[in-house]
């Protein structure tokens, strides 16, 4: 084990991070988790959690004894913690903020002793309430007023980006930063509100599939190997350091087409309940109509773009075809 490139990643129980974790170990490195399971769950280490190679510290990265010495001894850390899920955020917005940017300033200082490269995982929320048909990572951003608890997610996130930018610029830690666009996949829990799990739950019970708003807003669905691809590229690309990438698919779809198409897959009688705005969560709720990212600039960096079809996304998430 001393021998192997050691890595981090925070948040590594959660749903991306275990994926992760699992891809890195078959890599041939040992890893370090740091995960304190307020969203994530050790559950999704089971097909690890016995590996020679893993060690999972359960605990909040800021309380982490020997941080700097894990950052240290680390070829690379990849930070996944977060607060995460648009319902979790709208029912605790401050300890979603703390966690965030609080969380984020403890690894990158971490980083930052050894000058350890460091991929953060950001998020297309960040784009905000913009009406572009596609984003690219130059946009300007655009986010709601801060009296709607919704926002405070997407400028949290936006907060952990200047942070990671301006540790780059003055301490010279190397930092790539990765906005995802709708990760899915295995392990995923509808839990928080994801809607892709949530639908195919509600489907496999013979329960309405709960539409929000009209269904006419839109996304684009990522499967979670092309999410781990995508991420590992990045950190390995000394090119990249310094920058922010789309991670996401291209392909797009309408929300009300989606649960249709997983009560198709799903052979499911259930039907489609639309649910307005107000009732899913407070008076006032704003929502993104379009979220599709352009890709060419990770296309450039890395020689990838997630490419996996939303059908097969949703049969491999409902546990078809493994």
């Amino acid at each position: 084990m001393k021998n192997k490139p050691h890595v981090l990643v925070t948040g590594g129980a959660g749903f991306i991070g275990s994926h992760l974790v699992e891809r890195l170990l078959t890599d041939g490195k040992s890893v370090t988790v740091i995960d304190d399971c307020s969203t994530g769950k050790l559950e999704n280490l089971d097909a690890v959690r016995n590996h020679p190679d893993l060690t999972v510290v359960e605990q909040k990265i800021s309380k982490c004894a020997n941080l700097a010495e894990l950052a240290g001894r680390s070829e690379s850390i990849y930070h996944l913690a977060a607060s995460v899920g648009v319902e979790k955020i709208m029912q605790s917005s401050l300890q979603a903020i703390e966690n965030n940017v609080q969380e984020t300033r403890a690894i990158l200082d971490a980083a930052s002793v050894k000058q350890t490269p460091i991929l953060l995982a950001s998020t297309s929320e960040v784009y905000g309430k913009s009406l572009k048909p596609a984003f690219s990572e130059e946009d300007d951003l655009l986010i709601g007023p801060p009296h709607l608890s919704r926002w405070s997610y997407a400028c949290s996130k936006l907060m952990d980006e200047f942070l990671a930018l301006a540790h780059a610029k003055e301490k010279g830690t190397p930092v790539v930063i990765a906005r995802l666009f709708n990760t899915v996949g295995p392990r995923q829990t509808g839990q928080y509100g994801m809607v892709l799990p949530r639908f195919i739950q509600a489907a496999r019970q013979g329960q309405p599939l709960k539409v929000y708003g009209d269904g006419q807003q839109t996304r684009c669905f990522c499967y979670v190997q092309d999410t781990v691809e995508a991420l590992i590229r990045l950190q390995n690309s000394a090119s990249a350091r310094g920058q922010v990438f789309n991670v996401g698919s291209s392909e797009e779809v309408t929300i009300g087409q989606l649960a249709e198409l997983v009560i198709e897959i799903l052979k499911s009688s259930s039907p489609v309940e639309l649910v307005p705005y107000t009732t899913a969560y407070a008076p006032g709720f704003q929502d993104m109509l379009r979220r599709k990212p352009i890709v060419e600039k990770l296309a450039h960096a890395t020689g990838f773009r997630p490419a996996t079809p939303l059908r097969r996304i949703i049969e491999l998430t409902a546990g078809f075809g493994r």
